[in-house]
């Protein structure tokens, strides 16, 4: 968004979600452009605002890039790392993801670190052994009690196919296994909509949601964050 779309949008947003149950955690993730005017329009609110990605270094001969610094200035909170489309569009490794959170935990930033598979991969049987290796390497020398762990099956992402939520919740489970601190936060990102939210946040092992698409409209991603788990009957 520009950022007056994001004015806007948290105009339209915060109405929505000022009256949360409690401890119910809600961050948005804009463009580096759009966190200044963000933040302050969300001053008060409770809303955290978190950079789609940061920079492992505190400064250097980086043109263009964005330092944890940097993104402090404006009140952000969270940093995600390892989103599938960096990894995929501009071939991060996990060495840099690791880099980039411990980087962000250093600055006191929460990092959101993703994981997840291809299509291919899940269907060669690889999913896991994908998975389990960017834990391991995404998480070498992080605190887990300030980290966010999300998995996002790649081939849910903008598709329109969600990844059943007993599956979902499986792979998080393993997930909480790998990293080794049964407190962490794990979240799934895949095509959440408002018509899978209760039953994914119903699941075990599923702490949170990253949302995408359907985090655009104010109206669509309100209702994602006043989920309502279904009462056992």
């Amino acid at each position: 968004m520009t950022c007056a779309e994001a004015q806007a949008f948290a105009d339209a947003f915060k109405p929505l979600v000022a009256h949360l149950p409690v401890g119910r955690e809600v961050v948005l993730a804009p463009p580096f452009t759009a966190i200044a005017t963000l933040s302050a329009a969300l001053a008060g609110t409770g809303i955290r605002v978190s950079a789609q990605n940061v920079h492992w270094d505190g400064s250097g001969a980086y043109t263009g890039m964005i330092s944890a610094a940097m993104l402090l200035e404006h009140g952000v909170t969270h940093a995600i790392v390892g989103h599938s489309e960096p990894r995929k569009y501009f071939s991060e490794t996990d060495e840099q993801i690791n880099l980039r959170a411990r980087a962000a935990q250093k600055a006191g930033l929460i990092p959101i670190l993703c994981v997840g598979e291809s299509d291919s991969q899940r269907e060669g049987g690889e999913a896991e052994r994908v998975i389990q290796r960017q834990v391991e390497q995404g998480i070498d020398g992080l605190d887990p009690a300030r980290l966010i762990v999300a998995y996002e099956p790649i081939w849910a992402i903008g598709t329109g196919k969600t990844c059943e939520a007993a599956e979902a919740n499986r792979i998080c489970g393993l997930i909480r296994q790998w990293v080794g601190y049964p407190e962490v936060v794990i979240q799934y990102g895949g095509s959440v909509n408002p018509g899978n939210i209760d039953q994914l946040m119903a699941q075990s092992d599923i702490d949170g949601v990253l949302v995408g698409g359907a985090s655009l409209q104010p109206e669509t991603f309100a209702r994602i964050a006043n989920y309502q788990v279904p009462v056992a009957a």
